[in-house]
C-alpha cells in the first residue's frame, strides 16, 4: 500500500498571487499610483517582472474596446515585496509613466502587462485606472461610480483580504482587517475569459444533493483569484456598460474613493449609476450620496449587499474594516466611523436603508450554496402599475429576471417588511424611509446558509451569531430573522432627489441574457431619472 504522507496534496484554496523572484519563474504583475485621474495626468506604471523586458497595451474598456496606447520593450524590474505587501503595500518603484492625451474620452482603461520567458513562455496581466471627465457633467449627465470599497474588500493579491488569508501555504478564514490599495488587483477581477462562470450560473441542487460552487471550482481548476466572481470590474460594471454603450447611453466614470474625497464630482450629474456587489462603504461615500439625492440628484442601483462600513486610511492608501467591530480600535473613541456592519446602526447611528433604501442585512443569499438553492431565481412584481414597469406588460404576480438570467442569485438587499392585503409593506423599524415602494420581491437565505448538508464556504449560525452579539443593535434581531429574508426592487424619495434600487448583485445577468423585463426597466430607470 503506498504511502499517503508521501504525496503532495495540492490545496487549490491555498493558491496565492505573490512574487517569487525566481528567475526561472515567468510573472508579471503591476499597479498604478493612483485609481483614477484626468486628461494631462501623469499615469506612472508599477511592475515587477522575472522577464528582461516586457510590453504594454492601453485600452478602453467597454462595448468599443479601442486600444489608445502601446509601448514595446519596457525594461522589466525585479521588485522586492514584502510578505504583509496585502496590507502595508507593495512598495514598488514605477517602471514607466505617461501623460493621458487631451482627446481620451472618460472610461475604465485596462493596462494589459506582457511577458515573454523561455521556450516561447507568455504571461499577461492586468491593472486599470478610471479616467474622469474633465468637464464634468457638461457632456454626460449620468455619471458610473465604481464599486472600489468591494473591490479591495475581496482583491486577495499577496495573499490575504477582509474574508481570508494565506499563511505558510495554509488557506484560513482569518479576515485581514486592513488592505493596502498600493498592490495589483486579483487575477480575473478585470478581464475574465469568456464562459468563466456566474453566481448565476449555479446549478440547482439535487434532491439529496451537496451544493456547488462553479465559480470556486473553475478558479481553483484555472488558477484564478478564488473571488474573482465576487467582486471587480470584469464581472459587474464592465457588461452594464456594454449592454448600456451598446444601448447609446454615455457615462462619466468615478470611484467610490473619489467621491470619499471628493463628495462634490457627483453634483454636475442627474444621475449616479451603481452595478454589481457594492458591500463596503465609508461614512463619507455615504455622505456624498445623501448630499447628492437631497440636491435633487438620482441614484440608480443595480447592486445588492448594502452591509459593512469602511474606513479610508494612509492618505487614502489603506482600507480598513474589522469584522469583529469590538477589535476596532475606534470601538472606544469614534464610533461614527465605527467598521461594523449596517444592522449595528445604534453603534453608528446611521440605519443603512436612509442611504439607498435596502441593506444587504435583509437578504442576504439566494441560489447560493444551501440558502434558497432552488429558488427559480426571478423577482415577483407586486406593484405593476408604477413607472418602473412601464412598457413592460408586466402584472401583479408575474415573475421577471429568472431562467436563463437568474437574476436573483448570490448576495441581495431587503428591508424589514410586513403584507397587507396581497401587497409588501417596509415596517420602517430599520430605518427604512417613510417614502419607500417595494415594487417586487422574492424569498432568500438569511446572513448565514442552512448548516443542513454542509454549507462549505459560507458562514455557519454558530460562526454568524456572535457578530451580532458582541455589540447591540439597531433594532431586535431573532434568530429567525437572521436565516430567513428577501430580494427587493424598491423606489424612494430623498430631499429633491430618487433612489432606484434593483437590490441584486446579478442585476447585470438579466443584461447579458438579454432578458426583456431586466433590459426595459433598466431602460426606464436610467431614462426617468437622468430627465
Amino acid at each position: 500500500m503506498a504511502d499517503l504522507n508521501a504525496w503532495t496534496i495540492l490545496d487549490r484554496a491555498a493558491q496565492r498571487e505573490f512574487p517569487t523572484n525566481n528567475p526561472s519563474v515567468l510573472e508579471i504583475w503591476g499597479y498604478t499610483e493612483k485609481l483614477s485621474y484626468v486628461a494631462g495626468d501623469e499615469v506612472k506604471i508599477r511592475v515587477h517582472t522575472t522577464a528582461p523586458k516586457f510590453n504594454i497595451v492601453i485600452f478602453r474598456d467597454g462595448y468599443e474596446k479601442k486600444t489608445v496606447y502601446t509601448q514595446a520593450d519596457v525594461k522589466g524590474v525585479q521588485q522586492a515585496t514584502p510578505e504583509d505587501a496585502y496590507q502595508s503595500g507593495c512598495d514598488w518603484t514605477d517602471v514607466h509613466s505617461f501623460k493621458i492625451p487631451t482627446e481620451w474620452p472618460a472610461g475604465v482603461y485596462l493596462i494589459i502587462l506582457q511577458a515573454e520567458g523561455t521556450n516561447n513562455q507568455k504571461m499577461e496581466r492586468e491593472a486599470f485606472f478610471v479616467l474622469r471627465s474633465s468637464a464634468q457633467g457638461q457632456k454626460n449627465s449620468i455619471v458610473l461610480v465604481l464599486t472600489t470599497g468591494t473591490y479591495t474588500a475581496y482583491n486577495d493579491w499577496g495573499g490575504a483580504n477582509h474574508y481570508r488569508r494565506v499563511e505558510n501555504g495554509r488557506a484560513l478564514d482569518v479576515p485581514a482587517p486592513i488592505l493596502s490599495l498600493d498592490r495589483p488587483i486579483a487575477r480575473g477581477m478585470l478581464r475574465s475569459p469568456i464562459g468563466a462562470p456566474r453566481y448565476a450560473d449555479a446549478p440547482e441542487m439535487p434532491v439529496g444533493g451537496m451544493p456547488r460552487y462553479p465559480c470556486l471550482e473553475w478558479a481553483f481548476a484555472y488558477e484564478f483569484c478564488r473571488h474573482y466572481c465576487d467582486s471587480g470590474w470584469a464581472q459587474y460594471e464592465l457588461p452594464f456598460i456594454e449592454w448600456a454603450e451598446k444601448e447609446g447611453y454615455q457615462f462619466d466614470f468615478l470611484t467610490q474613493h473619489d467621491i470619499h474625497d471628493n463628495p462634490d464630482w457627483l453634483s454636475p450629474y442627474s444621475v449616479a449609476v451603481i452595478v454589481g456587489h457594492d458591500e463596503y462603504w465609508s461614512w463619507e461615500m455615504r455622505d456624498a450620496v445623501d448630499g447628492f439625492v437631497d440636491s435633487g440628484g438620482n441614484v440608480a442601483r443595480f447592486a445588492g449587499n448594502f452591509q459593512w462600513q469602511i474606513r479610508v486610511e494612509n492618505n487614502g492608501k489603506s482600507q480598513v474594516c474589522y469584522k469583529s467591530t469590538s477589535q476596532d480600535p475606534f470601538f472606544h473613541s469614534d464610533k461614527k466611523h465605527l467598521t461594523s456592519t449596517f444592522l449595528d446602526a445604534e453603534i453608528v447611528g446611521r440605519p443603512a436603508a436612509e442611504t439607498l433604501g435596502l441593506t444587504g442585512i435583509g437578504g442576504i443569499y439566494s441560489r447560493f450554496g444551501n440558502a434558497c438553492p432552488r429558488a427559480n431565481g426571478g423577482l415577483t412584481v407586486y406593484r405593476p402599475e408604477h413607472w418602473v414597469f412601464e412598457n413592460t406588460d408586466l402584472y401583479y404576480a408575474d415573475q421577471f429576471g429568472g431562467a436563463p438570467a437568474f437574476i436573483n442569485s448570490y448576495e441581495v438587499d431587503s428591508v424589514d417588511y410586513t403584507f397587507r392585503s396581497g401587497l409588501p409593506y417596509p415596517t420602517h423599524k430599520d430605518g427604512a424611509p417613510e417614502s419607500l415602494e417595494i415594487l417586487a420581491m422574492a424569498p432568500s437565505g438569511g446572513v448565514y446558509e442552512s448548516e443542513r448538508r454542509n454549507p462549505i464556504v459560507n458562514a455557519s449560525k454558530s460562526e454568524a451569531l456572535p457578530w451580532f452579539d458582541e455589540v447591540p443593535l439597531a433594532y431586535e434581531v431573532t434568530a429567525d430573522d437572521l436565516e430567513h429574508g428577501a430580494a427587493m426592487v424598491a423606489v424612494f424619495n430623498r430631499g429633491k432627489g430618487t433612489v432606484f434600487n434593483a437590490g441584486c448583485c446579478e442585476w447585470v445577468s438579466g443584461l447579458i441574457k438579454r432578458d426583456f423585463f431586466v433590459e426595459q426597466i433598466t431602460r426606464n430607470v436610467l431614462n426617468r431619472l437622468k430627465a
